[in-house]
């Protein structure tokens, strides 16, 4: 486990995908523990877990600057785009990591975090007028159709209007790109389907003894997934498309880090 935690990495990634997950560790008392996980697709197409990182608490942009730092520092020299939950203070210390990585929020969360936000009455009619802001073909066209959906919803929501102006600039991005692109940094589903996996794990558990125990398990869930590869070989059969967007958008970054 230890020779895996600490193995080098790929040069470059074109998308990597970030979230932490909470596991219960008794440390004097039964508490809850972040767990970061990061997941880069390679240039080939390949989906890598590039590691599982315990904290001392909740999740925050503090220590994500140095489970991103540790990356570096263990062979990875750019990340084109890095896809992440919006945490506050994040894109700083992704752009202290890699100045060019752009960070673009998970408009699948965002999306959900609206809800949240709305009676569920109004989902149906809230999803149809949002669809057209993030379909959008460009930034400006996505802030008319943003302007009239605030027109329609945001006296009723008014928390709504807000949660999207404070994650627009970490939203816009996305609409600079391909559909290709869009398709593969549209969610996060790549790791929220890993921490499913986790989670059926440990709360088989209830708690762990410590924090070793915990990384155990994780990591014992890691190495079981995709026994025979299939799953691996589907994903990179449908990532040729995407690569070649990526190539002309990033190609410079890709093909020269990763020689």
């Amino acid at each position: 486990m230890t020779e895996w935690l600490n193995r080098p990495l790929e040069r470059v990634y074109p998308v990597v995908f970030i979230d932490a997950i909470v596991v219960k560790v008794r440390d004097g008392q039964v508490s809850n523990r972040a767990f970061y996980c990061a997941i880069g697709v390679t240039v080939e197409g390949k989906r890598d877990i590039l590691g599982i990182w315990a904290s001392s608490g909740s999740e925050g942009a503090k220590y994500w600057l140095g489970v991103l730092t540790e990356m570096r520092n263990r062979g990875v020299a750019d990340v084109c785009i890095l896809v992440c939950d919006g945490l506050k203070g994040l894109p700083e210390a992704v752009a202290a990591t890699w100045p060019l990585t752009v960070v673009q929020t998970c408009v699948l969360h965002l999306i959900r975090n609206t809800f949240r936000l709305a009676s569920r009455a109004d989902w149906d009619a809230m999803s149809k007028d949002l669809r057209p802001v993030y379909t959008a073909p460009t930034e400006a066209a996505a802030k008319e159709r943003f302007v009239e959906f605030c027109d329609k919803w945001a006296e009723r929501y008014p928390a709504v209007r807000n949660l999207w102006e404070n994650a627009w600039t970490e939203f816009v991005p996305f609409l600079d790109y391909s559909p290709e692109i869009r398709r593969v940094i549209y969610s996060t589903n790549a790791i929220e389907s890993l921490h499913a996996r986790f989670r059926r794990a440990t709360r088989a558990r209830g708690h762990f003894p410590n924090e070793q125990a915990a990384m155990k398990c994780l990591y014992l869930v890691v190495r079981s997934m995709d026994p025979t590869g299939k799953g691996q070989h589907r994903w990179m059969n449908r990532w040729k498309p995407a690569l070649n967007a990526f190539a002309i958008t990033f190609g410079d970054r890709i093909f020269t880090s990763a020689q």
